[in-house]
């Protein structure tokens, strides 16, 4: 199944809670003189249009990153993501980066990208993204459940990992836990960041169970709603993120920003978010 492409959602809600959490965990990383590498199950095309093509149809980034570039007073973290995603525009908000270009930010000379992309049309567009940054920078036309085992364990003995498929296929909920357990087997210490959308179904939650059930020492689960769930049963009202050995310090930054986040964005008085952690 090929038929989900993400640039109709580019910068939306979900993008937002997605890549600020994604580089609070690469500025921590980053604070080790020590290479890594980032490794995206999942990447995307890298770069989305904002003003033509697939993002116009429902201007979903209205609602999420173009709410942070208007708002005022933002706490510091926030501010911090904003910055980098106007460091891609000049003057207004013409391009949104995905992730690979949100890790690009945080890439130096030793450090070490491996992007997975299945569907043609992204992997081209990702590949040219990319093309000026030869071997530091390795990606393949693959669903990245399976070429994940290729990476692990990464020479450094030091990755993150952002696993963020698009659940079209329900198997897909069951396909992370597998991946997660096997790639725990060959890389225990890896950080692992599992995006996942908050549906009115059970598969989400189940996945979130299960990987709970893992018994990592160390795991934190954020997730944002910014809307009542839909009278017809449809669509997302939000996203959560489950991550394997987090950053110490991250469930103070979120907790401080969680709130002024979930405010901004929200829809209706439903709006809210969770935080739960458990760190050795």
């Amino acid at each position: 199944m090929l038929s989900y492409r993400h640039a109709f959602h580019a910068g939306n809600h979900a993008d937002v809670l997605k890549h600020y959490v994604l580089g609070l965990v690469l500025a921590y990383t980053v604070q080790k003189e020590k290479p890594y590498w980032y490794i995206d199950t999942h990447a995307g095309a890298g770069m989305y249009s904002l003003r033509e093509g697939y993002a116009t149809h429902n201007a979903e980034f209205e609602d999420g990153i173009l709410k942070l570039i208007n708002a005022k007073n933002l706490p510091k973290p926030l501010a911090d993501y904003v910055a980098q995603v106007q460091s891609f525009n000049t003057g207004n908000l013409a391009l949104y980066p995905g992730s690979p270009s949100i890790a690009e930010l945080y890439l130096r000379a030793d450090d070490r990208m491996r992007l997975f992309e299945l569907h043609p049309n992204d992997y081209k567009i990702l590949d040219e993204n990319f093309r000026s940054f030869g071997k530091q920078v390795k990606i393949e036309m693959q669903n990245g459940f399976a070429g994940i085992k290729s990476c692990l364990p990464p020479p450094p003995r030091r990755a993150v990992v952002l696993i963020d498929p698009p659940y079209e296929d329900k198997q897909d909920y069951t396909h992370v836990v597998d991946m997660i357990k096997d790639s725990l087997r060959r890389f225990p210490t890896g950080t692992y960041i599992i995006w996942y959308p908050i549906l009115q179904r059970g598969e989400p939650e189940e996945m979130v169970d299960s990987l709970k059930a893992l018994n990592v020492p160390d795991w934190l689960h954020v997730s944002m709603s910014i809307h009542a769930p839909s009278a017809e049963g449809f669509g997302m009202h939000g996203s959560g993120l489950f991550i394997i050995n987090p950053p110490w310090t991250l469930p103070s930054t979120l907790n401080e920003t969680m709130a002024p986040l979930t405010e901004l964005l929200a829809l209706d008085e439903t709006a809210h978010f969770t935080l739960e952690s458990h760190i050795s």
